[in-house]
């Protein structure tokens, strides 16, 4: 075998999978006709996760498992868009980490309405000018995002998926400029709190400077002689700037989760978790009352929070997450004990649970 064959036989298969690519976007399209006559829901994340995990699964290699996610997801958003283009409000501008996530999740192929706060990203969404939204909802260094928690209390929408983005920040500068030029460094509040050892270690003299976005850093530090931003790559692609130092975050495991927000409950996949909003009757013990019936089901309880209701003074909303389906036996019999200790319980959705992605 010389070279020549070798590259004869990749062009082959290349021509093979663009056969099979044409393919699927014709049977894409014949779904979405069944669809539109049965009125069904056109893009369900339920079924996409279970396509992807199906695919991991039956993966026999060499072709690494990291990429097979990207690969296909690529796939199946450029299919979408023959029949109908997703719509996807994210907490804006381009070039932030919720950018990020929404191209993660709906890929390229999706069309991206960045909007300047999360309750325009469920407004858009409520009103139909959004077919999906995208907004954070917590970090692992600084905890819940907590407009996005206060901002359900008046929402119907519910939660259509997770995404978990590993947020690596990196240090962005204007071509030519390094550490020794640095004077300010521009970033969101968060940004900078997550790397706070590193600015003390490698830039003690520079001024911290906070702006709105990670994006609208890099905005400024383009703009600025011997100015940085710390930022996301995608932020240095859009903003023509150079990638100094990569990874400065000072706490390796540093991530995000996105909830993707829509007006259908997503299906079971068998790997599910289920967000709760509850108002509890006041009562000595009730939080512990409340907690009782996920434990006697033998459910999983992975977060609670707790914010300041508005509809009574000092009165507190719960918000929970529980590993399982809404439409599950052992879920099922949880609401159901759990209903007379509440004033309210309202189920902000059940959807498939997320891995981590790296960002």
């Amino acid at each position: 075998m010389d070279l020549s064959y070798l590259r004869t036989r990749i062009n082959a298969v290349d021509d093979e999978l663009l056969r099979l690519l044409n393919e699927r976007a014709r049977l894409v399209s014949q779904v979405g006709e069944v669809k539109a006559k049965q009125a069904s829901a056109f893009y369900v994340p339920s079924r996409e996760q279970a396509v992807l995990e199906r695919l991991l699964a039956s993966n026999p290699g060499p072709f690494p498992n990291e990429s097979i996610r990207p690969v296909f997801k690529e796939v199946m958003s450029a299919c979408r868009s023959l029949e109908q283009g997703l719509r996807i409000a994210f907490l804006g501008p381009e070039g932030t980490f919720t950018h990020m996530a929404m191209k993660y999740q709906f890929g390229l192929s999706a069309w991206g309405l960045p909007v300047g706060s999360i309750a325009a990203v469920f407004a858009e969404v409520q009103k139909g000018a959004a077919d999906f939204g995208v907004v954070p909802i917590e970090n692992s260094t600084d905890g819940a995002v907590t407009h996005t928690l206060d901002t359900f209390l008046d929402s119907e929408l519910k939660i259509s998926a997770e995404i978990i983005l590993e947020v690596a920040q990196c240090l962005l500068v204007r071509q030519g400029l390094d550490l020794p030029g640095i004077e300010r460094v521009y970033s969101h509040p968060q940004g900078l709190g997550q790397c706070r050892k590193w600015m003390e270690a490698n830039l003690p003299r520079a001024t911290q400077v906070e702006a709105s976005s990670t994006a609208e850093a890099a905005r400024l530090a383009k703009e600025d002689p011997g100015g940085a931003a710390i930022a996301s790559e995608l932020a240095a692609d859009l903003f023509d700037l150079a990638i100094l130092r990569q990874r400065i975050q000072d706490l390796a495991e540093n991530a995000t989760r996105f909830l993707v927000l829509g007006k259908v409950q997503a299906d079971p996949t068998g790997r599910d978790k289920t967000s709760l909003l509850l108002t509890a009757k006041d009562g000595p013990g009730i939080l512990l009352r409340i907690l009782q019936p996920f434990s006697d089901a033998g459910l999983n309880l992975t977060k609670i929070e707790s914010r300041p209701g508005r509809r009574k003074a000092w009165q507190n909303v719960f918000f929970m997450d529980v590993e399982g389906h809404q439409q599950d036996k052992a879920m099922g019999e949880a609401l159901s004990a759990l209903r007379p200790l509440c004033e309210a319980v309202k189920v902000l959705g059940s959807y498939p649970r997320a891995d981590k992605t790296s960002g």
